[in-house]
């Protein structure tokens, strides 16, 4: 069977290098059939040149999308050649502008024929194809730039992650991990609190007795994440969502966003309608996540906590997905 075949998309990659390979290997035997003394990864930067007086390295890696220093090596390369040379800009001294010498004129025009039959080579192979592989790669090369490759694997592996949280109800048994966890987040940014000790050392007399929940995230069957809704007694509020905190080693999974959401969707069950949190804008992640989920800054409300130098809220109401 077919390495192909067998493995599929996932050697999109390589098999894009070794279709590159070989379309390479055939045009340098092109380049020696005309007697055109380039090599093929020349030919980018060759090609802007042979179009205008001078570039610089910027504007002719700009042009060609390659980065500067690959651009900066090819025209290195093509000077110790003789087909560039390159000078200071005249109204610019910190810049150098690059452009054809002699030689390279010459080859300019000396390849012209090898732009022809290479034009018309490559649409008749385009023409015998099915799928017109040179549209399709400008649809996939805009694909990647909306979002690359890396990301659209990241959310796949976030998805399939995903699959494998489970949001459970607080028992007794989980004491000791909503403590241990919460313990944890905080000293490695802050230091502990009072009004931590009181909720962490007894959540069912601070948390759960006064109408509050608390839940756990397991991943592949292990506590891995808590997270709890207080009671709250301002008219305003009906939870504040509180002590969330996601083990380390389960970090970037997705988690955190897990259990926000079934902590809001549990405080709708419950019947609020408006929660609210605390936070530290040194917290990136987890302000990003926030607003993520709808919450937005308020202004004004006494807090307990010393680290605390932003407040949020949400209503339900806006909360997509609550039903």
């Amino acid at each position: 069977m077919n390495f192909f075949d067998n493995v599929g998309f996932m050697a999109i990659g390589t098999r894009l290098r070794m279709l590159s390979e070989k379309m390479t290997e055939d045009a340098s035997k092109i380049y020696e059939m005309y007697n055109v003394d380039l090599k093929p990864k020349w030919f980018p930067v060759f090609y802007v040149l042979s179009q205008n007086e001078e570039k610089s390295i910027t504007i002719i890696a700009n042009e060609i999308g390659h980065s500067h220093p690959s651009v900066s090596k090819i025209v290195k390369e093509m000077i110790k050649t003789g087909i560039l040379s390159e000078k200071k800009d005249t109204n610019d001294g910190r810049k150098n502008n690059i452009k054809l010498t002699k030689m390279g004129k010459t080859i300019a025009n000396q390849i012209k024929d090898q732009y022809i039959d290479v034009e018309n080579a490559v649409a008749k192979t385009l023409d015998q194809s099915r799928h017109n592989m040179w549209r399709a790669m400008e649809e996939f090369e805009f694909l990647l730039d909306q979002k690359s490759m890396l990301q659209r694997v990241t959310e796949q592996k976030k998805a399939r992650e995903a699959k494998q949280v489970k949001i459970i109800p607080y028992t007794p048994k989980y004491k000791i991990l909503f403590k241990q966890l919460n313990e944890e987040w905080i000293r490695a940014h802050f230091k502990m609190e009072e009004t931590d000790r009181k909720s962490l050392d007894n959540p069912k007399e601070y948390i759960l007795d006064k109408g509050g929940e608390i839940l756990i995230a397991l991943y592949k069957e292990e506590p891995v994440g808590v997270c709890a809704l207080i009671k709250m007694e301002d008219p305003n509020y009906d939870f504040e969502l509180a002590k969330m905190a996601v083990s380390p080693k389960a970090t970037g999974k997705g988690i955190g966003w897990i259990l926000g959401d079934a902590v809001i969707k549990k405080a709708h069950v419950m019947g609020a309608q408006k929660i609210y949190l605390e936070s530290n804008t040194v917290l990136k992640p987890a302000i990003n996540l926030y607003h993520k989920l709808g919450f937005k800054k308020v202004i004004g409300y006494p807090t307990p906590y010393e680290r605390c130098n932003i407040q949020m809220e949400l209503e339900l109401k806006n909360y997509p997905n609550i039903n």
